[in-house]
Formats: C-alpha cells, structure tokens, sequence
C-alpha cells in the first residue's frame, strides 16, 4: 500500500513538473532578475546621475524650507505632503527633499490637479530637473514577466502563471514524498554516472534552498487568490471595471472623507519633528502629511522610514492636531487583519524587507530554483532516452524525446542568452527609436524564438555547447558594450563606488563564467558519452531478441 503511494507520488511530480517545467523555468529566471528590479533600471538609463547619499541634514530645516515654499506654491491646496530626505528601502537608493500637493477638485471630479517640486534641504531653492534618460523597460519588465507573461491579456497570463505554480507545489510535495531518502541523498553526488548524476544533481539542489521552494509557491498562490478565485468579488460586485472599482474603494477606504483647502499649520511642524525624533531616531521621518477632513481639525501625519519589518507598507505613523499639536489616536489600519496577512504574505514573497544581502541570498535562491526545474527536465530525457536506447530505438531518437530535448536546450541555454540581448539591446538601441522599451523586450523574445530554429536546425548535443557558450559570449559582451557606449564603464564605477553599476558588470562578468563552466563540462560529458556508446554492445536482432 504504502510503495503503491509513493509510486503514484513518484508519477505525479514527473508529469506535473515536465508539463509546466519551461514556463517555471522562465517565471524563476525572470523573477530571480526581480530582486534586482530598480538596479537594472538604473543600469538600463545610464544618463540618470549617481546620487551618494548625503552627509546628515537637519529633518526639521528641511521641513521649514519646505513648508515655507508649498505657502507659496500651493496655498489653497487640500493636501501637503514633504519628502524628507532618507534612503528610500523601497526604490533602494537616496531620495532628496521633495513636496507634492493636490489642488482641490474641479465639481464632478474625484481629485485636483497634483503637482511635485525638488528642493534644496538647505536653501530650498528648486532644484533643476535631471536629463530625460532613455526610455526603457528597465527590470519592471523581467519583473512583470515572471507572473504575466507577455503578448497576452494581462488576466490570461495571471492564470497560467497560477496554474503552473499549483502544479509545481504538488510536484514540490510530491517529490519530498516519493525520496524518502532525500536528506540521506543530499550528501551523496556521484559524478558521471549518468541518470544517476542527474538525479543526485536535483535531489541535492531541491533539498538546498526547499524552504525557499515551498515558501516562493504558496505565497505566489496565496497573496494572487482575488485573481484566481474571483467569484466572491464578482457576485458582490460585478465583472466590470466599475465593480472592481468599488470594491478597490471599499476595501482601502477611499472617498470617505470630503477634502478641505488647508492652510499653513499653526502649530510648529519642527518641534513635531523632534517628538518624532525621541521615539524612531534622528532622521528617521520619511514624510510629513498635512490635510483637513470636512468637520474635523487639520492634521499632522508623520511617518517612519520604512525598516525591516514583514509588514513593509505600513510604516510607523504619528498623528498630530494642526493647531494644537495634540497627539491624535492611531486610525484603524486599512483593510483590517486579512490584507495585512496578504501584505505579509506578499512582502515575504518579494523579498522587499530584506537588505542588499538578503535580496542577494533570494537571487541565488531563485537561481537554484531554475537549476531545479533544468535538472529535473534533464533528468526526464535521460531517463527516457535510456529506455528507447534498450528497447533497440537506433540512437536514442524518439519525437518525444526529441521535442522534450529541444524545448530543454532552447529553455535552458535560450533563455539566459535572450535576457542578456536584452541588456545589450539597451545599449545598441537608438536612444531616439519609437517605442524603444517595447523592443528591448521584442528583442529578447526575437532572441529567444531564434534558439529554438538553432535547437531545431543544429545536433542536439552540439546546441547545447553552443548556446551555452553563446551564453558566456554575450554575457561577457555586456560589460564591454556598456564601456563602448556609455561613460559608467567598470573601472570608473568602481572608482566612484557605483555599486548598482560595477555590481550589474561584475554580475555579468560572474555569468559568463558560468556559462563557461556549464560549456567545458557539457562538452566533456558528450565526449564521455560519445565513447561509451561506441563500446556499447549493440541489441540482439531477430526472432531470439527479447
């Protein structure tokens, strides 16, 4: 009974992780390249200034300039807000002084015209606004990518990325019950035993990061549920874009205040501050909200910078009376208990609490991930081609295997070569082109769609050692074509301590060695196989074969 169970379990993880395995593959590499979504952004508009973050700048001067030009600027406004300066854990990199304004709306009109300046923290002067950079699709493309897919209705990809996600948390259960040994296995590496290898290869992978594993699928599912379970929302509310709006409105709480013109606030907005100061810390104020709700006194909205915590969009806050500087009670969190658990869910998910080290062991992990599903999908055609080989199929070739070997090559080696043309087209594309970020991400698809002609055209074992290098070449191309076009070439990043540059060209650099590695022992291992299967004995013909 229980080897009938651990048989079915065994039949289940092998299809369901090979139905889907390609388009895991692609949603792990292209999420992995998420972690570092605002960094590749950066890279990928090179005429965007490298801002070091400032020396410590007095929070409550900065308000006071800041206050003093919304007076001017926006006088009859309904809301005020003021960035203070601090490092921005969400965009990742140092924000400068800044304030916005909403104007009060014209009759019929939900909301007023919104305005936004960038001041000097200490004269507070405006400030110049920067080069227009480049259009690009930046790392919100590879981003958008690993949970939508692309040339496909937004709703429609969402839900093959759910699908396939369910079946790789049962082929992730699945596969931990049918290795009762797995942790035993995940010690032992026995290289060039064929099948054997392979299956060493994904035991040891799946057992290194299968917390990640579990956690990154069902937080994918869970926090995606209005998604993929829609109907409660629809009976409620309807299909409709009008429905979905009410309900968005209901949920977060919108439209339930009429807004008022506020004016310059009585109390001294400073001396809040400090108060602020003595419970979070110097300078950790993230912005200052003023506004007035019809009927009630004008407040004072402090809040923190966003730290480490779980809970990544709700930041400390503190409430102060406009004319008074009264402490007010803290408003009931929005959305109540359930969207903070789908926050939660969704912040472990991403990786947003953690600091550059975390978000880099979530990228080895996702890369481990994709190492997984290729392993796996290997495995797959090993295994059958070991079968067809002894059943007396001349060479192996059977059209399933084939076209299992092929959709692998184009998947595994394609894939990474189509995202780094898509760092190259970044590069190589006019900066004036219509369209230019759109055809950054055509490129990669256009890249891609080649790898399988190559696949298809070329010997499958020669494919795999040529795309890999072709991997490894371009790659190692990125960093040179950047110095060739651009004036943030390595050494000088380095210099100016530009992380988020000289860590995208060493990130580069570090994958094409990787490629290289994969190459030679790719190569190494058709070789071997290739004399091996010269001295194996051939099938028995006739009427005495078995």
């Amino acid at each position: 009974m229980k080897e009938g169970f651990r048989q079915c379990a065994a039949w289940l993880h092998t299809w369901s992780g090979l139905v889907v395995g390609w388009v895991l593959f692609f949603v792990f590499a292209t999420g992995a390249a998420g972690y570092f979504q605002h960094e590749i952004t950066r890279w990928m508009q090179p005429e965007r200034l490298h801002v070091e973050p400032q020396a410590f700048l007095d929070q409550t001067q900065a308000a006071t300039v800041a206050l003093q030009r919304l007076q001017q600027v926006a006088p009859g406004a309904t809301r005020w807000s003021i960035t203070l300066p601090h490092v921005s854990r969400e965009m990742r990199s140092w924000q400068n002084l800044s304030i916005s304004w909403e104007e009060m709306p014209q009759p019929s009109h939900g909301g007023g015209l919104e305005g936004m300046e960038q001041l000097d923290a200490v004269t507070g002067a405006v400030l110049s606004a920067e080069p227009e950079p480049r259009a690009t699709a930046g790392g919100r493309a590879l981003y958008q990518l690993h949970y939508l897919l692309h040339y496909m209705p937004r709703d429609v990809g969402l839900r093959i990325v759910g699908l396939c996600s369910m079946l790789m948390l049962i082929a992730i259960v699945t596969g931990v019950i049918t290795h009762k040994k797995i942790f035993k296995d995940f010690f032992t590496f026995r290289p060039g035993k064929g099948q054997r290898s392979w299956l060493d290869a994904h035991n040891a992978i799946s057992v290194t990061a299968l917390p990640f594993f579990l956690m990154i699928t069902y937080s994918g599912l869970v926090f995606a549920l209005f998604a993929y379970m829609p109907a409660g929302r629809t009976v409620l509310y309807g299909s409709g874009p009008s429905g979905q709006t009410t309900f968005a409105n209901e949920l977060f709480e919108r439209g339930g205040h009429k807004h008022v013109a506020i004016g310059f606030p009585i109390v001294s907005v400073p001396t809040l501050i400090r108060k602020a100061e003595s419970a979070w810390g110097t300078g950790q104020i993230q912005t200052v909200n003023l506004e007035q709700h019809d009927g009630e006194p004008p407040e004072v909205l402090l809040s923190q910078v966003q730290g480490r915590s779980l809970d990544f969009w709700n930041s400390a806050t503190l409430r102060f009376n406009a004319d008074t500087g009264e402490a007010l009670s803290e408003e009931p969190r929005v959305g109540g208990s359930a969207l903070l658990t789908q926050g939660v869910i969704f912040n472990l998910h991403e990786g947003l609490f953690a600091d550059i080290w975390g978000r880099w062991l979530y990228f080895i992990a996702g890369l481990l991930g994709c190492a997984m599903i290729g392993t796996g999908l290997v495995l797959w055609t090993v295994k059958r081609r070991k079968y067809h080989m002894a059943a007396g199929l001349e060479g192996g070739e059977h059209f399933g295997v084939r076209l299992v070997e092929t959709l692998n090559v184009t998947t595994i080696a394609g894939l990474p070569l189509a995202m780094a043309a898509y760092f190259l087209a970044n590069r190589l594309l006019p900066v004036e082109m219509t369209d230019r970020a759109a055809w950054e991400v055509h490129t990669l698809f256009a890249v891609w769609l080649g790898t399988l002609f190559y696949a298809l055209a070329r010997p499958l074992v020669r494919a795999w050692v040529e795309l890999l290098w072709g991997c490894c070449l371009t790659y190692a191309f990125v960093p040179v074509v950047n110095a060739l076009t651009t004036n943030r070439h390595l050494g000088r990043s380095l210099l100016a301590r530009d992380w988020v540059f000289a860590g995208f060209d060493l990130t580069m650099l570090a994958l094409a060695v990787l490629f290289a590695v994969l190459a030679v022992k790719v190569r190494r291992r058709v070789v071997t196989r290739h004399a091996s299967e010269l001295h194996m004995p051939r099938p028995a013909q006739g009427k005495g074969a078995v």
